[in-house]
């Protein structure tokens, strides 16, 4: 796994939603309840942008038709939501992002 820089961090407590694009991926940076999490930022149902949506009960909910994905898992009610590590170093977020090696690897070492 390769970490990125992807935005500088003042108040974790506070909670936001922010849109980046890393390596060519549109991700979602959630601050909710003092954690963070990083998601993809377009909802596999329809494409809609997920950051001009909403957080409730540990989930991002897309304002187009109101489906909800965990933030932590990224499952949702019919499809899953891609989600990635990440880590604060001196005041700036970092997105953990899995090469394609990386995920095979996953699958056989379970």
């Amino acid at each position: 796994m390769k970490w990125y820089w992807a935005a500088d961090v003042e108040d974790v407590e506070k909670p936001f939603m922010k849109k980046v694009k890393v390596t060519g991926k549109s991700i979602c940076i959630v601050g909710y309840e003092g954690k963070l999490f990083a998601v993809s930022a377009t909802c596999p149902h329809q494409g809609f942008d997920l950051s001009s949506g909403w957080c409730e009960n540990g989930k991002i909910i897309c304002p187009l038709h109101g489906y909800s994905f965990d933030l932590q898992t990224g499952k949702g009610s019919e499809d899953y939501l891609k989600t990635y590590a990440v880590k604060i170093q001196d005041n700036s977020l970092y997105i953990g992002i899995s090469s394609v090696w990386d995920d095979i690897k996953k699958v056989f070492n379970k």
